[in-house]
């Protein structure tokens, strides 16, 4: 069975996970919140820095936690893309040279696809292609089709924020802290009339341009 080593520092959370096959030997996750709370939101340089700090020790941790030693790990990889470029040249760093140390072979994983490759992990049964992804993240609103390793079709994206931007920014408007959707939903949970306001609509783009309805 193939085991992978793989690290993530796209943005303010450090991850680390050990994967064999389909199944996760080990994923140790530091949050960043409460070093970018003060800020109203995510500080690039900041998040970098703790980056250094986290993920040795995560490192560490997950292979403790897999029960597993470096001579049974296959490969290493790390996110590439997309994400904040001083967060992801920590994770790119720091796993290309675990790789040479170890004299293991690196993989470079586009962000996104690793969100959609997640989907095959958690499913039971396990899902098989082609799927639809409805793929919302803290950058990312996309609905994308996936016919198989490498092969991905976007059906549908926001033309504006993501949704967890949108969170973000409405709970900075409201004065309720970060990060926004918890603060929002907390707020949310504690009653309240639905209909007080009417939104507008949702539209699709048209090929040609404009919008539907």
């Amino acid at each position: 069975m193939t085991i992978v080593l793989a690290l993530e520092t796209s943005c303010d959370e450090t991850a680390v996970a050990l994967v064999a096959g389909h199944r996760v030997l080990a994923n140790v996750v530091a949050s960043q919140v409460a070093s970018h709370a003060p800020y109203g939101g995510v500080v690039p340089e900041l998040a970098a820095r703790r980056h250094v700090e986290l993920l040795p020790h995560l490192v560490e941790q997950a292979f403790a936690e897999a029960g597993v030693t470096w001579a049974q790990v296959n490969a290493v990889a790390a996110t590439a893309t997309p994400g904040l470029v001083g967060a992801l040249l920590v994770g790119l760093t720091t796993g290309k040279t675990m790789a040479l140390l170890h004299g293991k072979p690196f993989l470079a994983v586009h962000h996104l696809e690793g969100h959609l490759c997640s989907a095959e992990l958690t499913g039971s049964p396990p899902l098989k292609p082609p799927f639809l992804v409805l793929l919302v993240s803290g950058g990312h609103t996309q609905l994308v089709r996936v016919d198989g390793p490498g092969a991905y079709g976007l059906c549908g994206a926001t033309v504006d924020d993501a949704a967890g931007e949108a969170f973000d920014k409405v709970a900075r408007l409201l004065g309720l802290g970060y990060p926004g959707g918890p603060a929002i939903e907390a707020v949310a949970s504690g009653g309240g009339n639905p209909q007080r306001f009417a939104f507008p609509q949702g539209r699709v783009s048209r090929r040609g341009g404009g919008y539907e309805p």
